[in-house]
């Protein structure tokens, strides 16, 4: 699957997600302290699955309605690498390219997932 993670993702779970055979851009290294909505239209231009930490996307999304490929949001309170790599994984075993054309939201306990509405333009 091809990802961009934004700059809040951590590094070690960047190269997690390579090491799994994922194409990976990441913002910390591409082009840190862009603004969110560049940072989505990026994604969306390079057709990527945008892996946040951050919940202003979903503003983005869902009340700008700007255009993206997928977003998936990191909601979870532990700082521990691989367990956030652990939950990472399940999501992507259980909707694989679902994550396409969706909004998902990763907890500790559960995902939530919505399908993202049409671009304003």
């Amino acid at each position: 699957m091809r990802w961009l993670a934004d700059e809040c993702v951590s590094a070690p779970l960047v190269h997690r997600l390579r090491d799994a055979g994922h194409d990976v851009s990441y913002m910390a290294e591409a082009a840190p302290g862009t603004t969110d909505p560049a940072v989505l239209k990026l994604a969306h231009d390079e057709d990527r699955v945008l892996l946040t930490e951050d919940k202003d996307f979903g503003d983005l999304v869902f009340r700008s309605r700007m255009a993206a490929a997928g977003v998936v949001l990191l909601r979870l309170d532990f700082e521990n690498g691989p367990a956030k790599w652990l939950r990472l994984e399940a999501a992507i075993a259980e909707f694989g390219d679902r994550l396409i054309g969706r909004y998902v939201v990763i907890e500790a306990r559960r995902f939530r997932s919505r399908p993202l509405l049409r671009s304003a333009t």
